[in-house]
């Protein structure tokens, strides 16, 4: 298994809480199949793409991988692991990858099941467009509203 040189969650794991990084270890750790090599592959294939991608767990045992924001999720299921992208509606896939969620206005996914590859090439290319689109819509955020400056008279 590949254990990459993560970022953890951006809260502190104390010494009876494991990191987020240790959480996503352990889940890989635990499914004795193809589900945990598919999603050790898919992890590697982030941190090729974004060494410093932050690694957190959420919604009760989610592994998810943060830019300025969500790229996608690991979630894992009895016949499929499920890679959600958060803005997956708003990325270019001229390869097809998403083939899950795709009625939605916002989310899109790829489902993998049991002897099915991903293009890495691809999916590399989903990741950088979700980081690029993270990044955009950070930069393009409005200033925090806050009181007017007053003017002298």
């Amino acid at each position: 298994m590949i254990q990459p040189n993560a970022r953890s969650t951006p809260r502190a794991a104390t010494a009876s809480e494991p990191s987020a990084s240790q959480q996503i270890d352990a889940r890989i750790q635990s499914l004795e199949d193809w589900r945990g090599e598919a999603l050790s592959r898919i992890r590697a294939l982030i941190h090729q793409v974004d060494p410093d991608v932050v690694e957190t767990w959420k919604w009760r045992g989610v592994p998810v991988w943060e830019h300025h924001g969500i790229l996608c999720t690991g979630e894992t299921y009895k016949a499929a692991v499920k890679l959600t992208f958060a803005k997956g509606a708003s990325l270019p896939d001229p390869n097809g990858l998403f083939n899950a969620s795709l009625e939605g206005n916002t989310r899109r996914a790829i489902d993998l099941h049991e002897g099915d590859t991903i293009n890495a090439t691809a999916f590399k290319a989903l990741i950088r467009a979700a980081m690029a689109l993270n990044r955009a819509a950070r930069t393009a955020a409005p200033a925090p509203r806050g009181k007017a400056p007053r003017r002298s008279a």
